[in-house]
């Protein structure tokens, strides 16, 4: 169960990420998994023109992302021929290329990302800045601003299980512990959907905190063995 939840909070680092990319500055979007950098990225489609790759571990995939991006047809041609093409089309585009889920860089991945940010405004999503996380790229990055994604503050947290209620997708009482889902999540927003993920399927009583204790055992259990949970869902249907 993949609750639709709505965005929420990040109204700083919209701001700021609005005013770099009219600055067509190069940024480095940085936070632990599950901050919600890919969350952030989609909003900002909206109002901002980005190209999105979002895989960003090689360059076959970075070039099929950037070609649907761009409406390049790949054809026959070979993979060194469809970089030199993409980096062609990048030249003066008024978008922001964006490689989402970044980590380590090969040299040539690297060499590739650098020669895009001597077109356009490059992005970095990557969960740490560490040379040895990042890879070849980390020379580059005294040339981007960072913008770093925290944890969500407690308020932030009620926003976002206020709209899972307000949409029905957990009881009304969830709110009675928002202030154990925030914990618990350590204002990680993945982990607080999943809890509420959890809360949804209606095996909880929320007053009980043996029962809370297992609605967390739970959600750790599907993070690890998400098969167990398929398994599970479908033995309920069958019952």
């Amino acid at each position: 169960m993949n609750l639709q939840l709505p965005f929420v909070a990040r109204t700083k680092e919209i701001t700021l990420l609005q005013r770099l990319h009219a600055q067509r500055k190069h940024v480095l979007i940085l936070g632990a998994e599950g901050i919600g950098k890919s969350a952030l990225v989609a909003r900002l489609r909206l109002s901002l023109r980005l190209c999105v790759c979002p895989a960003s571990e090689r360059l076959s995939e970075i070039c099929e992302a950037l070609e649907r991006e761009l409406g390049l047809d790949a054809g026959e041609l070979h993979l060194i021929a469809r970089k030199n093409r993409v980096l062609k089309s990048l030249k003066g585009t008024k978008r922001a290329v964006v490689f989402d889920g970044a980590s380590w860089t090969t040299p040539k991945l690297a060499s590739f990302i650098e020669n895009v940010s001597e077109r356009a405004p490059v992005w970095l999503c990557v969960r740490s800045e560490r040379p040895w996380d990042i890879g070849r790229i980390w020379p580059l990055l005294v040339r981007f601003e960072h913008v770093e994604l925290k944890p969500f503050h407690p308020g932030e947290s009620l926003l976002l299980v206020e709209a899972a209620v307000r949409g029905k997708m957990v009881p009304v009482d969830t709110l009675n512990i928002i202030e154990w889902l925030h914990r618990h999540a350590g204002g990680n927003p993945k982990i607080l959907s999943k809890l509420l993920e959890e809360i949804a399927r209606g095996q909880y009583d929320l007053s009980n905190p043996l029962a809370l204790q297992r609605l967390n055992l739970d959600r750790r259990i599907h993070e690890i063995f998400p098969l167990a949970m398929i398994k599970k869902e479908a033995r309920n249907r069958d019952e």
